[in-house]
């Protein structure tokens, strides 16, 4: 780990410690009858998830191969007004590693169906696996959940990994994850 990387800490720390402290959201917005933004009730929790990293490698690059991905996330909740943030850490059975801290909302469908675009950014560590050009990187992407009676969420997450531009080398990545969140309350 670097000395700017390390330098860096206390802000993600703090980050995380006013995200924490922060009073849950308290309304929802209506989109027409059928979905609504934003998920007051929700408490925070604990997200896990498993799959594949790299999922379209391109094969004419030798570090390109697909990977098994773990993966565990702790959620704020609505804190934010509709916003919800989150911390996370990503690792691959190549070596890499990624921690992460982003914001996403909920786009709900009936009181079920949960989709939660998200972004997201955070230190990169290459491993084994693909150089992605960079050691900070961003990741976007979406989960689709049902909600079950015990408020936990069971779904599918897509994720694209990249650098934003923040250098020369052109190399992205996507995962696909089923994921298991678990209330905290």
């Amino acid at each position: 780990m670097s000395v700017k990387s390390i330098t860096r800490m206390p802000v993600i720390l703090l980050f995380a410690v006013v995200a924490a402290a922060a009073r849950p959201a308290a309304a929802q917005i209506a989109l027409g009858s059928f979905a609504t933004l934003g998920s007051p009730a929700e408490p925070p929790g604990i997200a896990t998830g498993a799959g594949v990293f790299n999922l379209n490698p391109d094969h004419k690059k030798l570090d390109a191969t697909r990977n098994a991905q773990l993966q565990g996330e702790y959620r704020f909740g609505d804190v934010l007004w509709i916003i919800a943030p989150f911390v996370g850490l990503m690792g691959t059975s190549a070596g890499a590693f990624y921690g992460y801290g982003g914001f996403g909302f909920d786009v709900n469908f009936g009181p079920n169906w949960v989709l939660t675009p998200t972004i997201a950014g955070g230190y990169w560590y290459r491993g084994g696996v693909l150089n992605l050009g960079s050691w900070w990187e961003f990741r976007s992407g979406a989960e689709i959940a049902y909600r079950l009676p015990n408020r936990s969420r069971l779904g599918l997450a897509f994720y694209h990994i990249s650098y934003a531009g923040l250098c020369m080398k052109k190399k992205k990545e996507q995962s696909l994850l089923l994921n298991y969140t678990v209330p905290l309350r």
